[in-house]
């Protein structure tokens, strides 16, 4: 590409190269034009800070760094070590996170930048004091401040002391390197707005690497994400953190408070494991992933004109698809559409909440989804099969459903044990053994005791709350891919409500299944919801994130219930 200022092809860094491990940056490329922005996110480990350091040729040996890096037309491998220092400064710059260790701790301010106008420019005496002068004003410094140590600067004065160290020789590429961690939320913010004024008024091209979501959101127009090493998603900001395509993003997303102000926080299940060289390098912590996987590492690849993805299935596969559904019941002569023309989607490990008042029509949906009940139109499709009649609820990694009332749910004269092997019981999977084993560990994951004396008692003699973990326990023995839990809080006192769906969340993000949460509790589904979809009378009127929908809901109906609800 003619604008493209940077172009980095098949760049690998090891920093073990006589070691059988993976390298801290496999096989990344991308362009970076004149004047553009670009955001590189992931978790600590990722091979961001690798990915810049070898942009500015500080990659030393032991270590090693291959592939291409292309500055214009000129390939910077080829350069020596003196010409490196010239692009070094001259049109790649870079400021480093962790100022304080950064900045020579027994150098002024105005030493510090001098050194570098000294070092790299033809400046000299006066002229070169008097634009380190220029550049403190630049950032936002007083003139008077050219005499402080490092020590003697606020956490934000030595992060813009270190962007006036990196603007000194005018460099056409501009790298920041987690520019606002540790910085208080003034702070932060006065960071942010001096690079998009610098950004806007110098026209360097600018690569921000962050962990902070909305950091990056902020100061750039597209982002790329990074997981042991690969790019496994890169598109233009917004529509990445609109709608992720990966399921590490979509982890990411969630576990911002900024970018989620209402959902309860969780991280991404699972430790980074870059041990193993073969597959996809996020296999161990993945919701979706198949057997395939372990052995397969997917190619970073266009999936539209703007978005590419590196994923097996093409992205965050869709689990759960309905089209058109309706449904209609004659009560007393009288024709009722409990279901009209819905359309409803849930994607895999996605938590997506059916919001409506009662006899709206969200459990005969959720019926209609299930295969509990035949649609008089439209279709369903799990995983890309179409749901009949019971063929998705009546296996292993279907769907299973948590009815409202634990009490007629689970029959009272069944031991625990009996109501949790169930369904193992009917379809005859594994010995008497393994499926009490199994019974056991359901029990455990729901935080009820496992023993025999406990697994011995009729259900009669539980509590609400109790019951209603024991039909979990039932549901998730089955080891769903999409679970349906239709108002099942709704029954129980404030705080056992909050165990058990604290207890349900905490299990879906560790075990990763799908959900379809169906309530009438606005302030519960905030919390929970990845995605709302508002029903009434039959229809599903309205769609969309949480803020989408609570914050700027489209139809007044949605409208009326967020205020009712505050």
């Amino acid at each position: 590409m003619e604008d493209s200022l940077i172009r980095v092809e098949n760049l690998s860094v090891d920093y073990r190269p006589d070691q059988e491990c993976p390298p801290a940056v496999s096989r990344v490329s991308f362009t970076l034009d004149r004047g553009a922005s670009l955001g590189i996110i992931g978790e600590s480990g990722s091979g961001k800070t690798s990915l810049a350091l070898a942009l500015m040729g500080l990659i030393k040996k032991p270590a090693s760094a291959g592939g291409r890096i292309y500055f214009g037309d000129r390939e910077l491998n080829s350069l020596t070590e003196k010409e490196r220092n010239l692009y070094r400064w001259g049109k790649i710059a870079i400021v480093f996170q962790n100022s304080l260790d950064v900045l020579n701790p027994v150098l002024t301010v105005h030493e510090q930048i001098l050194e570098c106008l000294l070092r790299h420019t033809n400046l000299t005496g006066q002229a070169a004091a008097e634009k380190v002068l220029r550049l403190l004003e630049l950032v936002g410094l007083k003139p008077s401040w050219n005499t402080y140590y490092p020590h003697q600067l606020s956490g934000g004065m030595r992060q813009r002391v270190l962007l006036a160290m990196a603007l000194s020789c005018d460099p056409e590429v501009l790298i920041v390197d987690e520019p606002t961690t540790a910085l208080d939320a003034i702070a932060k913010s006065e960071i942010v707005s001096l690079l998009l004024r610098l950004h806007k008024e110098r026209k360097f091209a600018l690569l921000v690497i962050s962990h902070e979501m909305q950091i990056v959101a902020k100061l750039t127009s597209r982002v790329m994400v990074m997981y042991g090493g690969h790019i496994v998603e890169e598109g233009l900001t917004r529509d990445v953190l609109k709608n992720p395509l990966h399921t590490y993003t979509r982890g990411l997303i969630q576990a911002s408070p900024a970018l989620n102000p209402y959902l309860d926080l969780w991280g991404i299940p699972g430790e980074s494991d870059q041990n193993s060289p073969e597959g996809c390098p996020f296999y161990r912590r993945c919701q979706q992933k198949l057997a395939e996987c372990r052995t397969k590492g997917p190619l970073l690849e266009y999936i539209s004109l703007e978005r590419k993805v590196a994923c097996n299935q093409g992205g965050i596969a869709t689990l759960l698809l309905g089209r058109g559904l309706k449904k209609t019941f004659v009560f007393k002569g009288r024709a009722v559409k409990a279901c009209d023309n819905c359309d409803l989607s849930v994607r895999s490990g996605e938590v997506a909440v059916l919001l409506g008042e009662s006899g709206s029509g969200k459990t005969t949906l959720a019926g209609l989804l299930s295969g509990v009940l035949t649609p008089d139109m439209g279709e369903v499709l799990f995983a890309g099969e179409k749901v009949r009649g019971n063929s998705a609820t009546c296996r292993p990694k279907g769907i299973q459903i948590v009815f409202q009332d634990p009490f007629t749910a689970t029959n009272e004269h069944l031991s625990i044990a009996q109501v949790v092997r169930e369904p193992l019981d009917i379809l005859k999977l594994g010995s008497k053994g393994e499926r009490m084993e199994t019974v056991r560990q359901a029990l455990k994951d729901v935080q009820l005791p496992a023993d025999d004396e406990f697994m011995a008692r009729k259900c009669h003699s539980l509590s609400g709350g109790q019951r209603q973990r024991v039909a979990l326990a039932r549901s998730l023995i089955m080891e769903p891919r999409l679970l349906i839990a239709d108002e099942i809080s709704s029954m129980l006192d404030p705080s056992t409500q909050a165990n058990v769906l604290r207890l349900l969340k905490g299990l879906q993000n560790a075990k990763g299944f799908a959900m379809l949460y169906i309530t009438h509790d606005l302030a519960l589904a905030r919390k929970i919801a990845d995605r709302v979809y508002v029903m009434y009378q039959g229809r599903i009127i309205e769609d969309g994130s949480v803020v989408e929908v609570f914050d700027s809901p489209r139809e007044d109906y949605t409208g009326k219930l967020v205020k009712q609800s505050l």
